[in-house]
């Protein structure tokens, strides 16, 4: 009966376990806290009244434009023109350095011990290619021969005397060669500049304006050569050197148009004188030509022309005298300007385009610096031919 009471033991050892077990788990549960319950989910909450806007309704302003701050461009420093009288003397040097050698030759002809017919005939071919031409040769020779003994003279200072003497009289120094830059009245002078291509004609209008700034006169200057565009860019920089304003037009523009705005500017501003450069024209086109004409007519319905140069190129010789006439019948040229009268170029010409047109060289350009254009004075040109 033993493996009973074992059997019953082991029996109640397992409930006791179990027993213990359990209220180890109760306990456990109970010190556990308590499980909140999950929200309840809400119903979708039906849309109320309030308005609803769109992006459409909304008025906004656009954000006032930021002004850059002004930068102030640099102060251009004009140029202070050279004044005319001081420019001559320095031509004159550079004209007596430039015909050095031909005055050598013909002061070496008078002053040889005898002066012959071969003598004569060497002087004579010296003048002729000097471009003085046949003309003003003989009638120079023939007053040297008169004053000076055939066989020769003793004294070499007064041959050179009477020849200074006798080409003096042969550029006409008694000629008026003032320029008319001054109009009547309200109006403005007027200077009306033409001239073939190449003969340096608006460099001349702007070396002539730096001129008659460096006298204290207002200036206007018109391009009327609207057939280049180089030509109204290169005016403008000349005028914007010394403050002077360029009228211009589009390229190919009328020209006469562009002349008349200029002049009519030049009134209406009180303006002292208007230079108008025209388009460079052969002699040979007679539509050039005839609208040159038209040009100066246009511009004289607001003020009359005071003067009308011609540019020629002193190292042309005959081809010059022949354009000089031509433009002489179109547009009554009052005066000369000679560009190039150094290096190549002969002084003689001088005296023939005086003599050709009846009308005197007012300005001379030596060299190709900004105010190497000055007055034209007789004296002082001779002096120069003869190197002194």
């Amino acid at each position: 009966m033993n493996w009973m009471y074992v059997f019953w033991a082991i029996l109640a050892a397992f409930v006791l376990v179990t027993a213990a077990a359990a209220v180890v788990a109760l306990r456990s549960r109970r010190e556990l806290p308590p499980v909140e319950p999950a929200d309840e989910l809400l119903p979708a909450q039906e849309p109320t009244d309030t308005e609803v806007f769109e992006p459409t309704d909304i008025d906004l302003e656009p954000a006032p434009p930021v002004e850059p701050e002004p930068v102030e461009e640099p102060a251009v420093a004009l140029e202070v023109p050279e004044a005319p009288a001081s420019r001559l003397a320095r031509l004159r040097r550079r004209l007596a350095g430039s015909n050095n050698a031909r005055a050598r030759g013909l002061a070496d002809l008078l002053s040889r011990d005898r002066i012959d017919e071969d003598t004569w005939d060497d002087f004579e071919t010296t003048l002729i290619t000097s471009d003085l031409g046949v003309g003003p040769t003989t009638e120079l020779v023939t007053a040297l021969r008169r004053e000076l003994a055939v066989d020769g003279v003793s004294d070499p200072a007064k041959a050179r005397e009477v020849l200074r003497r006798e080409l003096v009289a042969l550029v006409q120094p008694d000629l008026d060669r003032s320029l008319d830059v001054t109009g009547d009245g309200d109006d403005p002078g007027v200077v009306l500049v033409v001239g073939v291509n190449g003969t340096g004609k608006t460099t001349t209008v702007g070396k002539l304006a730096r001129v008659l700034v460096a006298e204290g006169r207002t200036v206007v200057l018109g391009a009327a050569d609207t057939f280049r565009a180089a030509a109204a860019e290169q005016l403008t920089t000349w005028g914007e050197r010394v403050g002077v304003e360029t009228i211009r037009g589009p390229e190919g523009s009328d020209p006469a148009s562009v002349a008349f705005d200029a002049v009519s500017r030049g009134a209406a501003e009180n303006i002292d004188t208007v230079i108008v450069d025209t388009a460079g024209r052969l002699h040979t086109k007679t539509g050039l030509m005839d609208e040159l004409g038209k040009v100066k007519r246009v511009i004289e319905k607001t003020a009359p022309v005071t003067e009308v140069l011609l540019v020629l190129d002193a190292t042309t010789g005959q081809n010059g005298l022949t354009q000089a006439r031509i433009f002489a019948e179109v547009v009554d040229v009052t005066g000369i300007v000679l560009t190039k009268l150094d290096g190549s170029a002969k002084g003689g010409i001088v005296v023939q385009v005086q003599r050709e047109l009846g009308v005197p060289v007012k300005l001379i350009g030596l060299g190709e610096g900004v105010d190497d254009l000055a007055p034209f004075d007789a004296e002082q040109f001779v002096a120069g031919l003869l190197g002194e």
